[in-house]
């Protein structure tokens, strides 16, 4: 479940309609790990799909729950979260699913090359996660600094926030999120990880 409230604060809406129904719904282009999800909710809701004239088919949850849209109320996750996430205050041994949630739903990871002139080549790896909500990133690296993290870059792109990290501290960042046995991730971002480390065994020692 702290997977599945890391994504939501990613993609999840609270919806309140004009006859007083509440909701709560989360829109993605990936249809397996939504269907995850609705399996870890025991949800039997059907999946929908929005076909937009340019770009990728979105598929959509939806459920109807007034005491669990007061739930995500409270943990800070309103109407308004788009500008005014907060970070929910996630027990420590939970927060690694609750960033690989929010990860799958608004991270990426990068890998090439530095040093392309040079006869001696490198490549690195970055991975981070992308807010509009400064408040939200700022709380998330303040967190990830108990797990040891030493960087973290946040910059302002537009009209939101990024919030990267270079080599050592995405090695710890991908010891932290895939460290439980879930079932819970998105195979295309966790695999650009594993081949990365894979090439590169020594930035994974303790």
């Amino acid at each position: 479940m702290a997977y599945v409230l890391g994504f939501f604060a990613a993609d999840g809406n609270v919806i309140k309609n004009k006859r007083g129904g509440e909701f709560f719904s989360i829109q993605i282009k990936d249809k397996d790990i939504l269907i995850k999800i609705r399996e870890t909710l025991n949800s039997d809701h059907k999946i929908g799909i929005k076909k937009p004239k340019k770009g990728n088919i979105l598929y959509r949850l939806q459920v109807g729950s007034k005491e669990m849209c007061e739930d995500l109320r409270r943990l800070g996750l309103k109407e308004d979260k788009t500008h005014h996430l907060e970070s929910p205050e996630i027990p420590k041994e939970y927060f690694g699913d609750f960033l690989r949630g929010y990860f799958d739903g608004d991270g990426n990871v990068w890998t090439g090359e530095y040093h392309k002139d040079r006869k001696t080549k490198h490549e690195k790896i970055l991975s981070g996660f992308t807010s509009s909500s400064k408040k939200f990133l700022v709380r998330i690296k303040e967190q990830l600094f108990d797990f040891g993290f030493k960087g973290g870059s946040l910059s302002c792109k537009e009209n939101y926030y990024r919030l990267y990290y270079s080599i050592l501290d995405s090695s710890k960042l991908y010891k932290l999120m895939y460290s439980s046995s879930s079932f819970l991730y998105l195979e295309r971002k966790k695999i650009v990880f594993d081949r990365f480390f894979e090439r590169h065994l020594e930035y994974m020692r303790p």
